[in-house]
C-alpha cells in the first residue's frame, strides 16, 4: 500500500484544487509501506476538517454578523468532538479575510449559539436535526450537516459520499434567507447545488 498523502502540507495552499485533491484520498490505492494507512474514518474526518476550513474562505456573512473587524470566525461543532479536535489543528494560527478562526465544541441541547458563524452538526436524530435547523432559519449561521436529506430539512451545506469520495451539496435558497453569500468558486466545486427552496 502507498503511504497516505500528507494532508497538513496540502492545507498550506488556499485553492479549491487542494481540497478537491484531498477528497481523492478516500479512493487512492496504497502501496505496501512501513507505516499502516490511517483508518478510513480518520481520513474522512481530516477531509471534513479541510472542507470546513475552506468553507470559511468562500462564504460572506452579512454586516453585523461580527462584533468588530477583528472578531474571529467561530466554527461550532456539535456531535463530533474528534472532528472538532481535528479542525482545531487545521485552523490553528490561520486567518480568513484578516480574521482568526476559532473552534467551539457544542453539546447537544446547548441553546446559545451566540457568536457562532458556522455550525457543523454530526449525526443526530432526524427530527432533532429538523428542529434545530428550523430554529436557525434566517440567522447568519452557515449550517453544515452530515445526514441524509439534510438540505430538505433546512441545512445549507451537507456532506455526501459519492463514488467513495466525500463531497458536499449546497442549498442556495437557504443561504440567501440567512443573507450568507457563497462564492461561485465554491458552488463550482460542489457535487450538487439546489437553487429552489425545498
Amino acid at each position: 500500500m502507498n503511504r497516505p498523502l500528507s494532508l497538513p502540507a496540502c492545507w498550506q495552499t488556499l485553492g479549491w484544487s487542494v481540497v478537491c485533491a484531498l477528497v481523492l484520498v478516500l479512493s487512492i490505492p496504497r502501496e505496501v509501506g512501513a507505516q499502516a494507512a490511517p483508518p478510513a474514518t480518520e481520513i474522512s474526518r481530516q477531509v471534513k476538517a479541510a472542507y470546513l476550513y475552506k468553507f470559511t474562505s468562500f462564504a460572506e456573512w452579512p454586516s453585523g454578523a461580527f462584533a468588530n473587524p477583528t472578531s474571529p470566525v467561530v466554527i461550532g461543532v456539535m456531535g463530533d468532538d474528534t472532528l472538532a479536535g481535528e479542525l482545531e489543528q487545521v485552523v490553528a494560527s490561520r486567518t480568513v479575510n484578516g480574521r482568526p478562526l476559532s473552534v467551539r465544541k457544542l453539546r447537544r441541547g446547548e441553546d446559545s449559539l451566540d457568536g457562532v458563524h458556522m455550525l457543523f452538526v454530526g449525526r443526530v436524530d432526524k427530527s432533532r436535526l429538523a428542529e434545530m435547523l428550523a430554529t436557525l432559519k434566517g440567522r447568519p449561521i452557515l449550517t453544515v450537516t452530515d445526514a441524509d436529506d439534510a438540505l430538505t430539512l433546512g441545512s445549507m451545506i451537507n456532506f455526501v459520499v459519492t463514488g467513495e469520495r466525500l463531497r458536499f451539496e449546497v442549498a442556495l435558497a437557504t443561504t440567501e434567507v440567512s443573507r450568507i453569500k457563497i462564492s461561485a468558486l465554491m458552488l463550482a466545486a460542489a457535487y450538487r447545488v439546489v437553487k429552489e427552496p425545498s
